[in-house]
């Protein structure tokens, strides 16, 4: 009796034995390695796809960079300086006296004091006055050009100034726009001393011009003064 007590003992402790090692067996998991190689994969994929956005922004952040450099203009700008000087050439081409730079009033001008033939019996007064005119168009014409002249060198000298501003400017720009701008800067100082050499060649050829033909009026009034100093050979009637 009492062994069959012991044995029913033990086969109760035996049960509860395992009932307590079972759930503890359960608990261990179970590694499923292409299941974990295929996670890793699209892990890796998800952090390409991340590093390829933050690639394409910072492309870009770079390229808005650009653009903003490119659209960035000039601080400063010659072209004010320039057209000034060019004003004071064209005011002192606007002096000229007598025969000027207009065209219609040349014209006027020219046969006033430059006629192709005077009348018969023209005073030797009006031939006085006459030359004195022409003599003053020219000498206002050459020093119309000496003026001219003078102040094409200052303007050239600070051309030097402006010339080397440009050139740093243009070396330091930092986008298109500010390579344009500087050029087109550059250009406009070409043309105004082109404009400036016209003008200046433009007053040396009037003062020649004027000269030239003060000489040739001068051979048609010597030869007026002379058909009316001899008259018609009817001034004198031997007796």
């Amino acid at each position: 009796m009492k062994s069959h007590r012991l044995l029913s003992l033990l086969l109760a402790a035996g049960i509860g034995s395992a009932a307590a090692i079972a759930p503890a067996c359960a608990q261990w998991a179970v590694f499923d390695a292409a299941n974990y190689a295929q996670n890793l994969l699209i892990a890796a994929r998800t952090l390409q796809q991340i590093d390829n956005q933050i690639q394409q922004l910072q492309n870009e952040a770079q390229m808005l960079q650009n653009m903003g450099k490119n659209l960035s203009s000039l601080n400063t700008s010659q072209l004010s300086t320039m057209v000034s000087a060019l004003t004071q050439i064209s005011n002192l081409m606007n002096r000229a006296q007598g025969v000027t730079f207009n065209a219609n009033a040349t014209n006027a001008a020219f046969a006033q004091s430059y006629p192709q033939s005077y009348p018969l019996n023209t005073s030797a007064t009006t031939l006085e006055a006459n030359a004195r005119q022409r003599w003053q168009n020219s000498m206002s014409a050459f020093q119309q050009t000496l003026t001219i002249q003078a102040q094409v060198a200052q303007n050239v000298q600070a051309d030097t100034t402006t010339l080397s501003s440009l050139v740093n400017t243009s070396q330091g720009a930092v986008g298109n726009l500010q390579v344009n701008q500087a050029t087109n800067q550059l250009l406009a100082l070409s043309i105004k001393q082109q404009l400036q050499i016209q003008s200046l060649m433009a007053a040396q050829d009037r003062a020649n011009t004027l000269d030239q033909a003060r000489n040739a009026e001068a051979e048609q009034e010597g030869q007026t003064a002379l058909t009316n100093f001899l008259g018609t050979n009817n001034a004198y009637t031997p007796q």
